[in-house]
């Protein structure tokens, strides 16, 4: 195993196949910041989304995408400009994947990429047990998407955040009151049609368990630009609760918490998740 995955690897202390299958992905997505950092993305772009608050901001579960903001609107931007180097730091560290961008299909303001790696040879190459190594398929893959934002809504905040693994680099991310900001507006607008990510409403205790406020102006930039808020009509604390109160009203979260549960490590955590105990939650809901 390649000396600098090992000691990435180490602090997960990994058990169960679940265990190893979510490091291998954290340590491919830190890897793909790395490689990014190298190629200058981060003069275009900030991170953003519920990994963005795993790596740089210490959320408590495991994230699967990477979410990317572009710091001005920009028609034109692509991915692809940037798969060969994320693929190249990759196999450079022992992770055997291929990147590649996604071709719209039509108009859209996300631009996509995959990060497409065989779980089972990278299991054997980060050393997993042979016990564990057995219940992956050989064509199984470990897949990441990648997904940047390039009509971002205005009114955002950013700052650098250092990371020390695999080797010293810095990432230019949202701050953590508009990364709540864009957590809302997902609870609020995302379309799941009769499924609910449970991952949105955990991430929401995390913020509200921080004490950290969300940035109501950039809230309502996206609630504005996805047609969900007029522009004329002020958004303030009072307005935030209200569409939060409809909201919660509306979800299941049985199926919630069980959607959540595969990215946590203590089950017991999502054990009080209801209506009622969402709605109290609000009370605690900060608002700059």
């Amino acid at each position: 195993m390649n000396k600098i995955i090992e000691q990435m690897l180490t602090p997960y202390q990994c058990q169960s196949t679940q265990d190893y299958e979510n490091a291998l992905k954290e340590i491919i997505q830190e890897i793909t910041l790395l490689g990014l950092w190298r190629a200058k993305f981060f003069e275009h772009a900030a991170f953003y989304g519920g990994t963005a608050l795993r790596i740089l901001y210490g959320l408590d579960r495991f994230s699967e995408d990477l979410d990317f903001s572009l710091l001005i609107p920009n028609p034109h931007f692509s991915l692809a400009s940037y798969t060969h180097a994320i693929e190249e730091e990759l196999n450079s560290l022992g992770i055997q994947a291929s990147v590649n961008s996604k071709i719209k299909s039509q108009t859209s303001s996300i631009d996509s990429a995959f990060i497409k790696a065989n779980t089972l040879i990278n299991m054997i190459n980060i050393s997993a047990a042979d016990q564990l190594t057995r219940a992956f398929h050989k064509e199984a893959l470990l897949t990441i998407k990648l997904e940047v934002d390039i009509d971002p809504p205005p009114d955002f905040n950013t700052e650098s955040k250092v990371l020390l693994r695999p080797i010293p680099f810095s990432v230019l991310t949202y701050q953590s009151a508009d990364l709540f900001a864009g957590k809302i507006h997902a609870l609020l607008c995302r379309k799941w049609k009769n499924r609910v990510k449970g991952r949105d409403w955990y991430d929401f205790i995390w913020y509200i368990s921080q004490k950290i406020p969300v940035h109501a102006q950039h809230l309502k930039a996206r609630l504005v630009q996805t047609q969900a808020w007029p522009l004329n009509k002020t958004l303030d604390r009072n307005e935030i609760i209200a569409l939060l109160t409809t909201k919660i009203m509306q979800v299941d979260f049985v199926q919630a918490g069980n959607e959540v549960k595969p990215f946590t490590r203590d089950p017991l955590s999502i054990s009080l998740w209801s209506n009622e105990f969402f709605i109290q939650l609000l009370e605690e809901l900060q608002v700059k």
